[in-house]
Order: C-alpha cells, then structure tokens, then sequence
C-alpha cells in the first residue's frame, strides 16, 4: 500500500473494505435492475447488456472514501461524482 497524499487523513482499512463491499453490491444491483427492465411493449425481457458504467456512490462513506478506492484503482473515477468498476 502506498502512503496517502500530505494532509490527508489515514483511512482504516476496515472502512475502505467495508465500502468496497457496499460499492460493489449497488452497482451489480443497479446493472441487474437495469438489464431486466421490460421496454418496447415486450412480454419478457430482452436479455440486452446493461449500459450502466459507473453509479454515485452510496452516501455512507465520506466522498475521501470513494477517492482513496479510485486512487488504489479498486474503482474507476469516471468524473462528475460517478465511479465504475475498472
């Protein structure tokens, strides 16, 4: 593990585990929810990929968090307040 950025505070892996944890779950929740959406009028779904990239992340952990994932590459910045998978 490299040392955090001067002024920073450290933050404990259990939290940036935890958060990870929490991270992970919400967005294959939200691809799920979005791949089964039932659109044009179909009885069933279309079995189509998600076109979900990124989600904001939950708001339980402070966004310093969510940087300190990004910064270790466990997710991806993708700007605007959204992280994906990398």
């Amino acid at each position: 593990m490299t040392t955090p950025e001067p002024g920073t505070p450290a933050i404990p892996p259990e939290q940036l585990k935890a958060a990870f944890t929490v991270f992970k779950k919400r967005f294959k929740l939200t691809r799920l929810d979005d791949e089964s959406r039932l659109g044009g009028g179909r009885p069933t779904t279309t079995g189509r990929s998600s076109q979900i990239a990124g989600i904001v992340p939950p708001n339980d952990f402070p966004p310093a968090v969510w940087k300190e994932l990004a910064r270790q590459g466990r997710i991806k910045d993708l700007g605007g307040g959204f992280y994906g998978m990398p």
